[in-house]
Parts: structure tokens; C-alpha cells; sequence
């Protein structure tokens, strides 16, 4: 039996994931300062924050399911400074100074990650290492000196670097590699380890975190669940991807789907020889994403997008046999010595996406009612600096990134069906074409780049 077809047979649970006694649910009324809708990595952050800087605070977060069942617990484990939007678009919406700053607070919030991880003697694989996105066709290469000339014309010498053939083959043993595009700013961290960690945290700090309870009803100052109602001045809606279930929401994100894969841990040898004895992220420049990284157990984790956007924003947990096979065609081209490597998870896990791509962060004063999301796949760092605004914008304590672009951001609501689910797919496809299209011209994509127009995305 060959890998895919093993693999084919694998059950939707994440390499991450870790059976364990669940929470008790809420069983009664119950009142508390912070009511926190969702047991991420977004109400955790802003639950540890909360409580750091104002011990005793009564915060209660509650879960449909458990603590990390959604992105949290189903992403590819990228910290990484990347923002959805491009900073132009950002600056478009605010200023260039602001745009600088956002991207900033992006910068350190890698390194705050990793500080509070230390400080708190939480094990989470957390390993700084960057990011190396590599060309491996002329159009993508092409984009390598264009994102390193933008970001410097923009004020961001420093942000990115550009390597040649011959440096990006020393770092990675990937197949037909032209030249490649570095950042430092990127970490890799144990998603499982991370969120189940800042949970045990958060309630040694004094949180009641309940599982197994549904929000019916998200209101502000009350949270309706199906045994009781859990009243709070301050009401987080903190629900990512899963924001569309709730009533009037449905045009607020969609949820999109990206799939993983991983294998066995690979030998010490295998690793050397294919360049993966280290915890650097790693993809290439297609515009259908991909992403990977190397575990501090010696898996290779493989993620990327394509699964289509359901009508009406259904969210399921179906598995696409298509996708993770596409995925499997992808990491063997990259290393064809790994053929045969067996693939022992497969995973899915949908993602929130804003109409305007934009996260943002807010509170808003009137109604108590708070909520931050629509991170594109790129929650795992921006979700810690949400928590941290969260905590700024509830306990009223005034600090400069208090002033960046997403917060109180409005994002506009995304459009009826069917005309949500043609644009969407429609993106998808795009994409996908584009990247067709520079395989066939050795050019950069004239399709992805009115994607990228239309969007504001990168």
C-alpha cells in the first residue's frame, strides 16, 4: 500500500492533539467581569493579559467544544510577522506611519510570544529560526526582488532579504530552487503545547474556563448557553472562523479551509541529507499557499489552501481526499526522497476571512461587547498581540499600539449568496491559475496580480 493511499485513511485529527478529561460545562447562571466566547489562542492571550494586569478579575471563557478544538489547535505552527493585508493596503486604509507601526508591533509580538513562554515555563517547541520563502521558477524569483525593493522603498530596509541560488540550496534541500526570500521575523512554536499550556495558565492566574458549552446567543453583558446565561460588563466574542454560526453574523467572515499533513519523524540521516535538520518555516512563492516546518521531533508538517468555500458558509469537518492529495503531490516535489515516508496525520480546519482581509480588534464602549479575528491564517502571532490590545482596551490602559489600524476596525460584511460563494471560489481558482499560468510563461501572473489588486491581499 503506497503513502497516499495510507494517508487517504486517516481520520481528521491533528499531529497536535492530545485526548485529555474535558472541563466541566457550565451548568448554571453565572456572572463574572470578562465573559470570553472561545477557548483559543485569542481568549486565552486575552485572559492571561487580563489577569497579569489585574489579578483577581473574574474571567469565564467558555468553548463549544475544548480548549483549542478550532484554528488554535489545527494551524501549521508559523509565528510569524506576516499580516494578510499588503502594507500598502494598510496604509491606504490609515497612514504609512501607521502601517509602519503595525507591522512593528508584528515584529515583536514573535519575540513576546517566545518571552511569555519562558517567563511562564510554558514547553511549546518555541524556536526562532525566520522564514525562508523560496523561488523556484523566474516569476517567482521575479517576486523576490520585488517584495525586497518594496518593502525598503516603503521604510522596511531590513525586513526582508533576498538570497541567491547558491544560499538558499545551503539552507534547504529543496528541488530546483533559484533563490529565496528571508525573514527573521518567524517563529515556530507546538500548537497543541501552546494553547493547552496558556489554559493551564490562565487558571492557575484564577480564569473558570468551561467546555462543552455552546454560545445560543452572544448579546451584550450576556452570554445565553443551553444551562444557564453568563452575564458579564464585558462580553469577548472571540470565535474566529466559527463567527459566521452565530445569529447576524453569517456576512461578518468566511470560513476557508487549509489542510496539513505529516509524517513520521524522519531519520537523523534523511534530515541532513535533505537540509531539514533545523526549525526554520519554510515555503515557496505560489500564490495557492503552502507551508511547512520541521518539528522538534523530526516530522515534516505540510499545509496548504484549495479546499473550497462552501455555500453558505457551512462549516464542516469533512476532510478533502483531493486537497491532501495535491498537498502529498506538492511535498514530494519538493523532496522526492520522501515518497515513501509514511504520512501518519492529516487535518483540516477552517480559518475566519474578512471581506476587506483586514483582522481587526475592538471594544465597543457603549454595549461592552468586544471581539478580535478574521486573521486569514495568520492567527498565531496576531491573535497574541489581540489578546494584548483586548486587555488595553478593557482596562482602559493607554499604550502606543492602542493607536494601530486594526483596532476598532470595521470590516464591510461580505456579500449574499450565491454571489459570497462565486467570489470566493472564484479567488481560489484565480489563484491556482495564476499559479498555472507562470509555469507555462516563466512570468509573473497578469491573474494574481488583479487578485492582489482586488483584495488588498498578499
Amino acid at each position: 500500500m503506497t503513502a497516499r493511499s495510507e494517508m487517504l485513511k486517516l481520520p481528521n485529527v491533528p499531529l497536535w492533539f492530545q485526548e485529555a478529561p474535558r472541563r466541566p460545562a457550565m451548568q448554571q447562571d453565572s456572572e463574572c467581569d470578562v465573559a470570553i466566547v472561545g477557548a483559543g489562542y485569542t481568549g486565552l492571550w486575552a485572559a492571561y493579559y487580563l489577569l497579569k494586569a489585574r489579578p483577581g478579575l473574574r474571567v469565564t471563557l467558555i468553548d463549544r467544544e475544548h480548549v483549542g478544538f478550532g484554528a488554535s489547535g489545527r494551524n501549521g505552527g508559523w509565528a510569524s510577522a506576516i499580516f494578510p493585508v499588503s502594507l500598502e493596503q494598510v496604509a491606504k486604509l490609515s497612514s504609512h506611519a501607521e502601517a509602519l507601526h503595525l507591522q512593528a508591533a508584528m515584529n515583536d509580538t514573535v519575540d513576546e510570544i517566545g518571552r511569555v513562554l519562558a517567563v511562564e515555563g510554558i514547553e511549546a517547541d518555541y524556536a526562532k529560526q525566520g522564514l525562508l520563502s523560496l523561488a523556484r521558477s523566474a516569476a517567482q524569483l521575479e517576486r523576490v526582488a520585488g517584495t525586497v525593493r518594496a518593502s525598503a522603498a516603503f521604510g522596511l530596509p531590513d525586513q526582508w532579504q533576498a538570497l541567491d541560488a547558491r544560499a538558499t540550496a545551503a539552507m534547504i534541500g529543496v528541488l530546483g530552487v533559484s533563490g529565496g526570500l528571508y525573514t527573521e521575523h518567524c517563529a515556530l512554536i507546538h500548537p497543541g503545547k501552546l494553547v493547552r499550556g496558556l489554559a493551564r495558565l490562565v487558571e492557575s492566574l484564577g480564569a473558570t474556563i468551561h467546555e462543552n458549552t455552546p454560545a445560543i446567543r452572544i448579546a451584550p453583558r450576556c452570554v445565553t448557553t443551553p444551562n444557564g446565561q453568563l452575564r458579564a460588563p464585558v462580553v469577548l466574542r472571540a470565535t474566529e472562523a466559527f463567527t459566521c454560526q452565530q445569529p447576524g453574523q453569517k456576512r461578518s467572515v468566511v470560513p476557508l479551509y487549509s489542510l496539513v499533513l505529516a509524517t513520521e519523524p524522519l531519520s537523523a540521516e534523511l534530515r541532513a541529507a535533505l537540509k531539514l535538520d533545523h526549525r526554520r518555516a519554510f515555503n515557496d512563492l505560489r500564490h495557492l499557499r503552502v507551508y511547512a516546518q520541521m518539528t522538534a521531533d523530526g516530522r515534516l508538517v505540510f499545509g496548504g489552501r484549495g479546499a473550497p468555500y462552501r455555500l453558505g458558509s457551512r462549516m464542516t469537518s469533512d476532510l478533502v481526499d483531493g486537497i491532501h492529495a495535491k498537498l502529498h503531490d506538492t511535498l514530494v516535489e519538493f523532496f522526492p526522497a520522501l515518497r515513501d515516508s509514511r504520512i501518519t496525520h492529516r487535518w483540516g480546519g477552517a480559518l475566519g476571512v474578512a471581506r476587506d482581509f483586514c483582522p481587526s480588534v475592538g471594544l465597543d464602549e457603549g454595549t461592552g461587547m468586544a471581539w478580535a479575528g478574521g486573521y486569514v491564517g495568520d492567527g498565531v502571532a496576531t491573535s497574541n498581540l489581540a489578546g494584548r490590545l483586548l486587555c488595553n482596551l478593557i482596562l482602559k490602559r493607554d499604550e502606543p499600539i492602542n493607536r494601530l489600524p486594526i483596532v476598532n476596525h470595521r470590516s464591510p460584511l461580505w456579500e449574499r449568496e450565491p454571489l459570497r460563494w462565486l467570489g470566493v471560489n472564484l479567488g481560489l481558482t484565480a489563484a491556482g491559475i495564476g499559479d498555472g499560468e507562470e509555469r507555462l510563461t516563466g512570468r509573473p501572473s497578469r491573474v494574481a496580480r488583479l487578485l492582489e489588486a482586488l483584495t488588498g491581499a498578499h
